[in-house]
């Protein structure tokens, strides 16, 4: 969000002098590698961006709120999108879910 920060306070003519942003991400994982049950999962994303400028807080809330609605990441987090996957294995289109998970021997 920083490089749209500054991308569009210069387009907006809306000086900021000094911009930071801290990202905290919650993610958790459970299950079992070994009987392929491992699940990741992402619980939040907390941001909080710090600003100092000259300019009017009405003008600075502009550039933020563009910032935000042009943040490629950020708007893919808010607004899911589909992601498409493909496997290759050596050369080969591959399709994991074709194959039968391993049954594991229980001691």
């Amino acid at each position: 969000m920083l490089t749209q920060i500054s991308r569009y306070g210069e387009m907006m003519k809306t000086k900021i002098d000094k911009a930071r942003v801290f990202v905290k991400a919650k993610f958790k994982s459970e299950g079992s590698v070994l009987a392929e049950t491992v699940r990741a999962a992402g619980l939040g994303f907390e941001t909080r961006l710090e600003l100092e400028s000259q300019a009017p807080a009405e003008l600075v809330a502009a550039v933020v709120r563009n910032a935000e609605n042009g943040c490629y990441v950020l708007q893919s987090l808010l607004r899911p999108v589909p992601v498409e996957r493909g496997f290759v294995l050596n050369g080969a289109a591959f399709d994991p879910e074709a194959f039968p998970r391993k049954k594991i021997a229980r001691h």
